[in-house]
């Protein structure tokens, strides 16, 4: 894994140039794991926005992914859904070809992060969990098992599409 410290922050790029500012996103993350009360709270807006912007990932959310995996490891209580969400949609869009190969200094650790998915969800499982928590938790497994259109369908997934879906409106 990347150190938080580590001058090659600053040649990885993220939607907005290089990612020297990640690793600050990064700590304030690790100081302050607990679910947010919208997608607009801080880190995650800006982690979102530089890592995940639009459907488009980068070098940079390459060298995150493991650095959210393990924060998520090490929290004894609840954690947020983009703990699982971010990870997830970072590899749902590796994998439909939104973004960049990874670099060769990071394919080992977020290959390893990605398959820890699955022991982080299981690391929650004693938590209450809300919908968005369900829907990522799963999208987080199904890509931690290789099965990316069902990970990218999970992310998709609201409350409007449950709803149309089991009322069988299919258009």
């Amino acid at each position: 894994m990347l150190s938080l410290d580590d001058p090659y922050w600053n040649d990885l790029q993220h939607a907005y140039g290089d990612a020297g500012d990640v690793p600050a996103l990064l700590r304030t993350l690790a100081s302050s794991p607990g679910p947010k009360a919208t997608y607009q709270d801080e880190p995650w807006f800006s982690l979102w926005s530089n890592l995940c912007h639009q459907g488009d990932v980068y070098t940079a959310s390459y060298a995150a992914v493991p650095h959210v995996v393990q924060i998520a490891s090490q929290v004894a209580g609840p954690v947020d859904c983009g703990f699982f969400q971010l990870p997830a949609a970072i590899e749902v869009a590796r994998r439909t070809g939104r973004g960049p190969d990874i670099p060769a200094a990071l394919v080992k650790a977020y290959r390893l992060s990605i398959e820890r998915l699955m022991e982080i969800v299981s690391l929650q499982r004693h938590h209450a969990w809300n919908q968005p928590m369900l829907l990522s938790a799963a999208a987080a497994q199904a890509v931690a098992k290789g099965h990316i259109d069902v990970a990218e369908a999970l992310l998709n997934l609201d409350t409007d599409w449950i709803s149309r879906i089991n009322r069988g409106e299919f258009d």
